[in-house]
């Protein structure tokens, strides 16, 4: 019996550890015509640790309007894909998004399978209150950053934001000084790691200097911001993996270690 029978099937993939792919999400990537893959280097890696050999077909940011058309006639002609993200459940904050929106644009059957998904380790191991939470995605990087950032200063939620570790460091100085120096912060690295664990440092704003940590390496970093002033725990925590830079005072925080 096949594992699913939808023109298009989201697979997520393990972040970090290859052993976290579920037993219906390997089914379905070895009966499907095609593997639709953010980077096939990633994906030819994760296929060849499962022993699973099937085509795969590159869906970027810098094609991805161009394969659609051409995937949706292929959907409709009777083929079947599975489309993977690098690490997590894909079209999240990537360009699968535009593949599913067409393909159900066009009537054909998509199904997500549930696994992994990069922010909600990192929002429940973050100890900030996750009863109720806002997912930011990507600030903008440049035009409409600082109106974000303003917009998002009287949030009351838990605010989860995606960033790319070459940008962490001006990221946290721009919360910091954004939301000022009472407020607790956790940063986790989303994928790459097989035994990941946290560094913290105390990061503090808002007139005055801001402490900062960051990895070193191309994995992506997740941060979990909480704008209710804790009387417990007045500064802002982040947490880093091992091969971080910190700058400013090391110090525990809720649910961090510091070594």
């Amino acid at each position: 019996m096949s594992s699913t029978r939808s023109a298009l099937t989201l697979v997520p993939t393990p972040i970090g550890n290859l052993d976290d792919i579920t037993l219906r999400a390997q089914k379905v990537l070895a009966e499907v015509d095609g593997v639709v893959a953010e980077d096939t280097r990633v994906t030819g890696r994760l296929l060849q640790h499962l022993g699973i050999q099937r085509p795969l077909i590159p869906f970027h940011a810098h094609n991805e309007h161009r394969m659609v058309e051409q995937l949706v006639a292929r959907m409709n002609a009777g083929e079947r894909f599975a489309l993977v993200s690098d690490a997590g459940t894909p079209a999240i904050s990537d360009p699968g998004f535009l593949l599913v929106r067409a393909a159900v644009q066009a009537g054909l059957s998509v199904e997500c399978l549930p696994g992994a998904t990069a922010f909600v380790p990192a929002l429940v191991n973050s100890a900030l209150p996750s009863d109720r939470f806002v997912f930011e995605g990507f600030l903008p990087v440049k035009k409409g950053r600082h109106t974000r950032l303003e917009q998002l200063r009287t949030e009351g939620r838990t605010i989860v934001l995606y960033e790319s570790p070459h940008r962490i460091v001006r990221t946290l100085q721009d919360l910091a000084e954004a939301f000022g120096p009472e407020r607790r912060a956790s940063a986790r690295r989303t994928g790459g790691a097989f035994h990941p664990h946290r560094t913290a440092w105390r990061v503090r704003g808002g007139g005055g200097w801001c402490g900062v940590g960051y990895t070193t390496d191309r994995s992506g970093c997740l941060l979990c911001q909480h704008n209710a002033v804790d009387n417990l725990h007045r500064t802002t925590t982040c947490g880093f993996v091992p091969g971080g830079v910190g700058i400013g005072e090391r110090s525990s925080g809720p649910g961090l270690s510091a070594v």
